[in-house]
């Protein structure tokens, strides 16, 4: 008997081949998919308390101003010389203590009176105010109102957030150009000179110099082999403390002393590198070398 034909496979078959069937049957599966739905269950996010939101706002004020209350501190520090039964210097004390540079923390204690003058204008309430020291840097040397004035402009720009440091010397060297900010600039300040598009520094980029006059737009600083009339954008203040400003006029002093274009080379770029050095003290090295030279000219001169 024979067996009857399996006609589901050969219709199977036959639709496989056909080209009008299978485009059929696509549509029909990609029907289906679109008309499937997804359920997708929501997640519902706790509002926080009065408490809570007081709390937070509480330790976020404590992390912003984190910079401000060590500013403070080392201020109260210095004022009362409390690290003199310790430390000879207020400096080595922060070195020795904190870690800090001989700068930062005079850095932190200039940054936690900008800070102040922007309170006295700027509500707290509205959460926008510096958060680190870099952020107010540039405004150290402007006058209060300034200081705020720059400060609005930056949050501004920054569109209603804290701006960066960046943003507030773009803003701070803006209003220099377009106001005429007064010369900030201090007598006896140490400044480092910028000769980027200036020919006429060639040569003394990266010096330091000592200012000796203040120009309305520009300053008169004294290098270890000259004096110089230099616009405000040329130059870049260290931010030396009064004691470091004094290390370095003294510096100044022993390089002009024995510096002269009849020594020998090597000498003279010795000489020239003291003068570019960006820490407001020698090496050990450093000073035993100057000593030496120091010391063969006066035996020159005695004989």
């Amino acid at each position: 008997m024979n067996k009857p034909p399996y006609k589901r496979k050969r219709d199977t078959s036959a639709a496989s081949s056909d080209p009008e069937l299978l485009e059929r049957s696509n549509k029909k599966d990609t029907a289906q998919q679109e008309n499937l739905t997804i359920t997708v269950t929501a997640v519902e996010i706790q509002e926080l308390s009065e408490e809570e939101q007081s709390d937070r706002l509480h330790l976020e004020q404590k992390i912003e101003r984190a910079f401000y209350e060590a500013g403070k501190a080392l201020m109260e520090l210095c004022d009362r010389k409390l690290y003199r039964s310790t430390h000879g210097t207020f400096e080595e004390y922060c070195r020795d203590r904190f870690g800090y540079s001989r700068r930062q923390p005079y850095l932190l204690m200039e940054a936690a009176v900008v800070f102040d003058n922007l309170t006295a204008k700027c509500d707290p309430l509205d959460h926008i105010l510096p958060t680190n020291e870099r952020q107010v840097r540039p405004m150290t040397k402007l006058e209060p109102h300034q200081q705020q004035q720059v400060w609005q402009l930056s949050v501004q720009e920054a569109s209603g957030k804290v701006p960066t440091g960046r943003i507030v010397k773009d803003v701070v060297q803006r209003i220099m150009e377009t106001t005429q900010v007064p010369n900030t600039y201090q007598i006896g300040e140490i400044c480092q000179i910028i000769a980027q598009d200036n020919p006429e520094l060639r040569g003394k980029g990266g010096c330091w110099g000592i200012v000796i006059q203040v120009n309305d737009f520009t300053c008169t600083v004294k290098l270890w082999n000259g004096e110089y009339t230099i616009g405000l954008k040329h130059l870049k203040s260290y931010n030396y403390s009064p004691s470091e400003c004094q290390q370095v006029q003294q510096i100044s002093d022993r390089i002009s002393k024995i510096y002269s274009s009849a020594m020998e080379e090597s000498v003279q770029r010795f000489l020239e590198a003291l003068g570019k050095l960006n820490r407001p003290y020698l090496t050990a090295l450093e000073e035993k070398l100057l000593n030496v030279l120091e010391s063969g000219i006066g035996i020159r001169t005695i004989q």
